[in-house]
């Protein structure tokens, strides 16, 4: 799998059953991506989250994928790196005439942290 980031995240572990991925991850909260954002009060960043998102999906579709729209985003809870280290990701994907459309939802512990419509363009 390409990371674009290095080092941000660790795919603990990663099921692709029919178009339905559950995976987890755990957050590097060393990583210098925190050190500004934001210093002593690190927060995920949320294009950190969609590209993480993007490179599950590759990973699922084995295909390399360019995001073209976003119809739906909401960040329901900062993740703090150094409180919140593993994440629980959930993508629905299906693919349609070159390109795959995705439901996603993050959580960590019983928290919802993040849901995203998407629709990403085979590359």
């Amino acid at each position: 799998m390409n990371v674009l980031i290095e080092n941000l995240y660790e795919v603990k572990s990663f099921e692709n059953n029919n178009g339905a991925v559950i995976a987890t991850v755990t957050l590097n909260k060393d990583h210098e991506i925190f050190n500004g954002h934001f210093p002593d009060n690190p927060v995920m960043p949320g294009v950190c989250m969609i590209q993480m998102i993007k490179e599950l999906t590759e990973r699922a579709t084995a295909k390399k994928l360019f995001l073209s729209s976003c119809s739906n985003i909401k960040f329901m809870a900062i993740i703090d790196p150094e409180e919140n280290k593993l994440l629980n990701l959930t993508i629905n994907y299906s693919e349609d005439d070159g390109i795959i459309k995705i439901k996603n939802t993050a959580t960590y512990e019983d928290t919802l942290a993040l849901k995203l419509n998407a629709t990403f363009k085979i590359i």
